[in-house]
């Protein structure tokens, strides 16, 4: 699917399901709460901390999804094509970081 197909159905889903979006500080609010149940499951699942018995069966990909719904809706409310901003993304960060990486002693 691409990011701009994602967009159209998020706002049909909000305008059908979800009657309308939550305005933007809420749904800024909700973004930073789904990153935190995200980074939960990796601390535990793969940092240091012990995995909880009752995280054990979160599933990382939902709340990852949970994470790139939020984001869409933030994206379609204040008129960000994600698409188009995401390629000039990966064009500033291929031009910025061409050799950075490869020259990080740090990564090799």
């Amino acid at each position: 699917m691409e990011i701009k197909e994602a967009q159209k159905k998020v706002d049909e889903w909000i305008k059908d399901v979800g009657v309308r979006y939550f305005n933007e500080l809420t749904n800024m609010a909700v973004l930073t709460e789904e990153v935190g149940e995200m980074a939960r499951i990796i601390s535990r699942r793969y940092g240091e901390q012990s995995e909880k018995e009752s995280d054990k069966n979160k599933d990382l990909g939902d709340e990852m999804a949970d994470v790139l719904f939020v984001l869409i809706c933030l994206a379609n409310q204040t008129g960000v094509d994600l698409e188009k901003a995401f390629n000039k993304n990966l064009t500033k960060k291929s031009v910025r970081d061409k050799n950075r990486h490869k020259e990080n002693k740090k990564l090799q």
